[in-house]
């Protein structure tokens, strides 16, 4: 009877902790969102109907490799959550090989052929930041990625108990959605 007490104890603590955890989660990318939404804000106030001079095929590729990654992001969580932990460790590597593909399109080409740099004016201020905050979630999204990736090599996940992985995809759909209305309002919307 001892042993039904806690183990029901310990379901319900671990269902507790499970929907607290999703709570916070949410919390904090709807915080986040207020930051971006800002940026966003920031950028259309500042140069109004104009977009900044950027190489539109770069920008093309680093929103298809972005977008493409989610696709691998939800695999991987599918995966483990049907118990293929070897699909799952396959999913979330290629999630983050493309996820490091992004920065360094980002970083590493765009800010160095763009025409202006970050002292620049409005247009300078405005790229550098809005690419700068997104790419830093990036980044923080593929450390993330890889602590999953060492966890699932170790087997600490199940298809029961998977809730790093389920934050790991939620936080990476957010930065792509994020990425979503970031592209146009930089690549696309106004005028040169």
């Amino acid at each position: 009877m001892a042993t039904q007490t806690t183990a029901l104890e310990q379901a319900h603590s671990h269902a507790y902790k499970l929907r607290t955890a999703r709570i916070g989660l949410w919390l904090f990318i709807l915080s986040d969102s207020f930051v971006f939404a800002g940026l966003l804000v920031t950028r259309f106030y500042l140069l109004g109907g104009h977009r900044p001079e950027l190489e539109q095929l770069v920008g093309v590729i680093v929103t298809s490799v972005l977008l493409i990654s989610s696709f691998f992001m939800n695999r991987a969580e599918v995966q483990i959550s049907r118990g293929n932990r070897k699909g799952f460790i396959t999913s979330t590597a290629i999630t983050m090989a493309l996820g490091i593909a992004f920065l360094i399109g980002v970083v590493g080409v765009e800010w160095q052929i763009a025409p202006f740099g970050p002292a620049d004016g409005a247009q300078g201020a405005v790229f550098y930041m809005m690419t700068g905050m997104h790419a830093f979630h990036v980044l923080t999204g593929v450390i993330f990625l890889g602590i999953i990736l060492r966890n699932g090599l170790r087997g600490h996940y199940s298809p029961e108990r998977h809730w790093a992985v389920e934050a790991a995809a939620n936080y990476w759909h957010f930065v792509d959605v994020v990425w979503i209305f970031y592209y146009p309002a930089l690549y696309l919307i106004g005028t040169l």
